[in-house]
């Protein structure tokens, strides 16, 4: 388990159209797809053979409560159980309980003491299958927070996971873009949200080799481009979306 605490290991979109949702992501990020066999629909996105995250239906009780199709992240834990009881000392909230996922480990969907909601798991597994080369193609290159406060989010994650600072940027009157690192390698960023956000969350960055270009699959594919390409400190190229169901994520692709 060394190898994942603490880092995030799968990512997952929870859509109301899974075969609509896996189609328009294929096109976008070039992921292939598969049946995971679960007996519900639940896509697998590989990169090569790696999978890198699964695409399910939105149960109907979220889909009652108005709640959009969204991205969640799974953060690596080696006991799922401890690491739940530390999350609420801090504060934070355990919406889910741990479940077992056979065969594969256990999770839970909790939420930072802002509100943030994102996933624990425990694999069953000592050590993580192979995965892409870091930002690859299709692999997800960035994880941002947009926190209630910036500090004090950072403080909550640093505790839980061991993660540390990276650079601070300051964005003037947008505040302070905190960059973090797991275990020494930059990951990703935190902010305090804009006002126009709702509530804090957590969003991804797919990786892609041509921004510009994937950023027209995003329009020929029915997704809407709510800002970019467009270049940000370090070299990078971003692109912010929405996929036609109303996912939010983002593409980037890496500096040289």
């Amino acid at each position: 388990m060394s190898d994942s605490k603490g880092r995030f290991v799968w990512y997952e979109l929870m859509t109301a159209d899974v075969d609509a949702a896996g189609k328009f992501y294929r096109a976008v990020v070039g992921w292939a797809s598969k049946d995971a066999g679960m007996g519900e629909p639940y896509a697998l996105m590989l990169v090569g053979d790696a999978q890198v995250g699964g695409v399910m239906a939105m149960p109907q009780e979220l889909r009652a409560t108005g709640q959009p199709p969204s991205w969640s992240g799974y953060v690596g834990v080696a006991d799922l159980d401890a690491t739940a009881a530390r999350l609420l000392q801090a504060g934070g909230k355990v919406l889910r309980p741990g479940a077992d996922i056979p065969e594969v480990g256990r999770f839970a969907v909790v939420a930072d003491p802002q509100g943030a909601v994102f996933m624990l798991f425990q694999p069953l597994r000592d050590e993580p299958p192979p995965m892409p080369a870091r930002n690859a193609p299709g692999t997800i290159g960035w994880h941002e927070l947009h926190a209630g406060d910036e500090k004090t989010a950072f403080e909550f994650y640093s505790t839980l996971f061991g993660w540390t600072k990276g650079e601070a940027i300051d964005m003037g009157a947008m505040g302070v873009y905190q960059l973090f690192e797991i275990d020494g390698v930059p990951s990703g960023g935190m902010m305090t949200k804009m006002a126009e956000t709702p509530a804090p969350m957590w969003h991804y960055y797919f990786c892609v080799a041509d921004a510009d270009a994937a950023a027209g699959r995003v329009r020929e594919a029915d997704g809407k481009v709510l800002m970019g390409p467009h270049q940000v400190s370090g070299g990078s190229w971003i692109v912010n979306a929405v996929d036609p169901q109303g996912a939010a994520f983002s593409l980037v692709q890496p500096a040289p």
